[in-house]
């Protein structure tokens, strides 16, 4: 143990992380096994501990953007978890096997839950806070830029792959006149998003995207594709392509790696936050495009998400004292935990947030901002 002290100590060390120290970013120990644990599990020990109450950091979002600024995260990687994850995401099609996984983990966990955490629209994904100063105001800034990077105009028939819980769709449908159809895996949402549309030219449907036959003259898809998995981006792309009029847009709104793997997710997100997540490539992407769209245009908006971010978690901790009757100690810590290293994680530049233009049109398209 005392080896694997020093060990955790030097690394923390060269991050400016101090065992038990006094700044906000530096790390309380509760449990001396902590570091012979994090040597041996990576990132997975590392959120597990501190959900077990093994550690404490008054930031935890300021403790991960050191952790990720400095690679320590390259330096202890936990093998034996990973071979287990490499072997499940390259020998198995997880995605195809159950498209509702993530829905039954992840989004039908509580409907409770995210109205306290997110803003008044039900936006679970990057706001852009370009012109603005709170998150209601950056989630309807960012539904308005994708309306006019779509050029959203009466009577366009809209389809949102994964529309979460419709906001973006009735925004749609009130300031630009469209219609359309919402498709999710997530049962909560559907209902959710059923009572939304009530009196508007737009309907949900709890529907994999591979069954989707119709046809649309805009596509959007935000935040959606870190659950198709690699091997199945051109599906995802052909299924676009065949449902898109010819003359139509697709917005693709997605968090993105900076590195091309095709290897597992990370290993706490995969077991508790998006179990078979895989967050892709531009190059990927790209591959995955080519011979059935021209690229229009690509906006990296990923310093929006540390804000997005750190108001979620300010919305979840304000509103824990309603909420810890539904959810235990260890969720709150997991949460916390999953919301604050996240903010850390684009604070460091680990992860980035793209919004993808793509077309078949033969007219120029001009970016919008």
């Amino acid at each position: 143990m005392a080896d694997s002290k020093q060990v955790i100590t030097k690394l923390l060390s060269d991050a400016g992380i101090a065992i038990n120290g006094n700044n906000p970013w530096d790390i309380q120990v509760h449990n001396e096994r902590l570091y012979s644990r994090i040597l041996s599990g990576g990132s997975l020990a590392l959120g597990e501990s501190y959900m077990d109450g093994w550690w404490d950091s008054k930031a935890v979002d300021q403790f991960i953007y050191r952790v990720l600024n400095k690679g320590l995260d390259r330096k202890v990687l936990g093998l034996k978890n990973l071979v287990k994850l490499y072997v499940k995401s390259n020998f198995f099609n997880m995605q195809k096997l159950n498209p509702f996984k993530i829905g039954q983990k992840h989004y039908d966990i509580g409907n409770d839950l995210y109205k306290a955490m997110l803003d008044k629209n039900m936006q679970y994904s990057c706001g852009y806070w370009k012109n603005a100063k709170t998150l209601d105001q950056a989630q309807i800034a960012k539904m308005d830029l994708i309306c006019r990077k779509l050029e959203l105009s009466k009577g366009d028939r809209v389809l949102d792959i994964g529309c979460g819980w419709g906001t973006l769709l009735k925004y749609a449908a009130g300031n630009y006149g469209i219609n359309g159809v919402g498709i999710t895996v997530s049962k909560e949402q559907a209902e959710f998003a059923r009572n939304l549309f009530k009196g508007l030219p737009l309907e949900v449907k709890l529907q994999d995207y591979r069954t989707v036959k119709d046809k649309f003259d805009k596509i959007v898809s935000v935040g959606m594709i870190e659950h198709v998995g690699f091997k199945n981006y051109k599906t995802f792309m052909k299924t676009v392509k065949s449902c898109l009029k010819d003359e139509g847009l697709f917005l693709l709104h997605t968090i993105g790696s900076n590195k091309t793997t095709t290897g597992p997710g990370e290993p706490w997100t995969d077991k508790y936050i998006f179990p078979d997540g895989k967050l892709p490539s531009i190059k990927q992407l790209v591959v995955a495009t080519e011979g059935l769209f021209f690229m229009e245009d690509f906006h990296n908006i990923g310093h929006y998400y540390d804000p997005t971010l750190m108001a979620w978690n300010a919305n979840f901790r304000k509103a824990w004292s309603k909420l810890r009757d539904e959810y235990d100690e260890r969720f709150y810590r997991m949460w916390n935990y999953y919301l604050l290293s996240c903010a850390g994680g684009f604070r460091a530049r680990h992860n980035q947030l793209w919004q993808m233009m793509f077309s078949n049109r033969k007219e120029v398209y001009e970016g919008v901002r």
